[in-house]
């Protein structure tokens, strides 16, 4: 997992890189959890979500928010945030510019990055949200959301609450165009303390069916 030093908004911005091997492979971006929680790059939800990626021949990328371990700036109550994801992935994009096309996921904070990620880029056409933080934060700007995607939850969770999770995903499902799945993962609380394979089954189920070519999603 090589180390790579990349140009944010407010300085340097530290991640680990994994390139593709092939022209025109796809590209995936993995956002990590709140920094003022403790979450950088390094999360193992994070670390799982970046390994199946790079598994499948996706060029993937992680990295550290402004202000954790090595990336300059201070945290910015998620408005720098989504600026970074941006920049992180302006340098993806550079790397491979033919990407035949892009994947966010993100876990907790990362998963709210990432969603208001996808209404600035178009190109995104696929998103994992682990354990989005909907009784937190106002999911409103996903109007609409333009990508379809799989929303991960766990059913025991006391920092996210399923409840919470469950109105987003009724929202959302109530637009045309796109499809949203929904796992509940029995016993789980919010860091798949126990879970984490259960967690990690269900998104790589969820993708074995995107990434085939019958897919019906587009």
């Amino acid at each position: 997992m090589p180390a790579v030093i990349f140009p944010g908004p407010e300085g340097r911005l530290e991640g680990r890189f994994q390139p593709a091997s092939r022209p025109r492979a796809p590209v995936a971006m993995i956002l990590h959890p709140h920094p003022q929680a403790g979450g950088t790059m390094n999360d193992r939800i994070t670390m799982a979500l970046y390994k199946t990626f790079q598994a499948r021949g996706f060029a993937t990328l992680r990295f550290n928010f402004r202000g954790v371990g090595r990336s300059q700036g201070s945290f910015d109550n998620g408005i720098g945030e989504l600026s970074d994801a941006a920049a992180a992935l302006d340098w993806v994009q550079s790397i491979h510019p033919e990407a035949s096309t892009t994947w966010i996921a993100g876990y907790s904070f990362g998963a709210l990055i990432g969603m208001q990620l996808l209404m600035r880029r178009p190109e995104i056409r696929g998103f994992i949200s682990v354990a989005p933080p909907a009784n937190m934060y106002d999911f409103s700007f996903l109007a609409p959301c333009p990508a379809s995607g799989i929303i991960v939850q766990g059913a025991a969770d006391t920092v996210v609450t399923p409840n919470a999770v469950q109105k987003l995903v009724d929202k959302l499902r109530t637009q045309k165009h796109i499809t949203i799945h929904h796992d509940e993962i029995p016993r789980a609380n919010h860091f798949f303390e126990n879970e984490l394979d259960d967690m990690m089954l269900s998104v790589d189920k969820y993708l074995d069916f995107r990434l085939s070519p019958d897919c019906p999603i587009r």
